[in-house]
């Protein structure tokens, strides 16, 4: 039996597109499709709810925080995730309510809490001892009732994916364990000091191919809702299971489509509440499989060297104009792409060979090794690194006081908009104070 082929629905950029876009706003350079981006959440959002009602989409905005971006997914029906006072005002500036936002993190400090109090914050979602009484402490009688608290909780699922966006096991810095008491423990204070608990959050992991983690921890902060229903008398209004669909950074991930993801994940959560009479808002953040696939980095090729290596016999160094401070990730964790020199449909790419694309910074910056390019590849030439629309753009930094890249929006229409404008050397300076004594 022949498998039907895997449907590719990463976006990418043509030559005529590209050769512009390089033209009007120089390179690195961001881009976004904007259809494809609110196709990708209309798609997700109807999944989710296709497979149970009463549920509710949030943009990871960690993923993405460009004001645009936010302001996009806010239009597509999405709440706004933040993980700080900065994210928080970006939903803000963009034109988000205060209380379509949710405010995320793991040493919240008391002047983030004030200022997403004051914004009239949707929920919060606590993460410590420290910060439930923190909450009590600075807030009025109106906010306490007013104001939705989730307990993020540690359910214990290791999922597969890399260490270091594995965020649900046990030995993690985020949330209340379930298995020694500590999640019942916070639920019991939230509880005696008045504070207005909406329900329980778990985030397990990024970059999941298949749902199994994520039902697990659904499956189990689900029995866990049963159990303080049981012991506490208290009837969780909401259950989150956070973000974790992965997306086809390369060939070799094949992510389980939105549609079954969803199905599986709702299914492990409806049969743990079965009979328990909770009937709670189902919640996903999901941010890189909303956004990821919608982008590409576009890069001009430089410098391109053959040198001797002790395991290819020899390797072939492609340089291009950025590197790991537009793209911090594969030097962080090893995270692989897929890389395509930008051609005419009408011109198909002939024999390639692997090389090893490399940045301009004081590091090794292998960005991406041994990929496959054609043979000809030569200074001058363009090519695009697909499936970058999160986690470059947020996680960019000025090392070796590169300017980070700007980024431009492919609009509905076919025309394009810059969204976030390149660093200028003005602005790299801005921050620095020269002493009295050394000027």
């Amino acid at each position: 039996m022949i498998s039907a082929p895997i449907l590719d629905t990463r976006f990418r950029l043509d030559e005529t597109v590209a050769l512009d876009l390089a033209k009007t706003y120089g390179t690195p350079l961001y881009v976004v499709d904007e259809r494809h981006f609110r196709e990708r959440i209309r798609k997700y959002l109807g999944a989710f709810r296709a497979a149970y009602g009463r549920s509710e989409i949030s943009f990871a905005s960690k993923a993405n925080s460009t004001l645009a971006l936010v302001k996009i997914a806010y239009q597509e029906g999405c709440c706004i995730d933040v993980a700080s006072e900065g994210e928080l005002r970006v939903a803000l500036a963009a034109g988000v309510p205060g209380d379509r936002c949710h405010l995320h993190g793991n040493n919240k400090q008391v002047e983030e809490l004030q200022f997403a109090l004051a914004n009239d914050i949707g929920h919060i979602v606590a993460d410590s001892f420290e910060e439930i009484e923190l909450l009590h402490g600075i807030m009025s009688d109106e906010q306490r009732q007013a104001t939705k608290i989730v307990l993020r909780l540690a359910p214990g699922v290791d999922p597969v994916t890399h260490a270091k966006i594995s965020t649900g096991q046990a030995d993690t810095k985020f949330g209340f364990n379930i298995s020694d008491g500590a999640a019942e423990k916070a639920a019991t204070r939230c509880l005696e000091l008045g504070l207005n608990l909406y329900g329980f959050h778990c985030h397990v992991g990024s970059q999941l191919l298949d749902p199994e983690a994520q039902r697990s921890g659904g499956e189990l902060i689900s029995k866990f809702a049963v159990d303080m229903k049981d012991r506490l008398g208290y009837s969780a209004q909401y259950l989150n299971v956070g973000g974790g669909l992965g997306v086809s950074y390369t060939a070799g991930d094949q992510p389980m489509g939105m549609a079954e993801y969803c199905r599986l994940v709702v299914q492990s959560i409806l049969t743990a509440l079965k009979g328990s009479g909770i009937d709670p808002v189902l919640g996903q953040e999901p941010g890189r499989s909303l956004v990821g696939e919608s982008g590409v980095t576009l890069y001009r090729v430089g410098v391109i060297k053959i040198v001797p290596s002790k395991t290819l016999g020899h390797r072939t160094y492609v340089a291009v104009d950025g590197g790991l401070s537009d793209n911090p990730r594969p030097a962080l964790y090893g995270s692989k792409y897929t890389v395509e020199r930008v051609s005419s449909p009408s011109s198909p790419e002939g024999e390639t060979r692997n090389m090893t694309v490399s940045g301009k910074h004081c590091e090794t910056d292998k960005l991406f090794e041994e990929v496959p390019l054609p043979v000809d590849v030569k200074v001058g030439d363009l090519i695009q690194v697909l499936c970058t629309g999160a986690y470059n753009s947020s996680m960019a930094s000025n090392y070796n006081r590169y300017p980070r890249p700007a980024t431009a929006l492919i609009r509905q229409d076919g025309t394009h908009s810059l969204i976030q404008r390149r660093d200028s050397w003005d602005e790299m300076l801005a921050r620095e104070i020269l002493p009295n004594d050394l000027a």
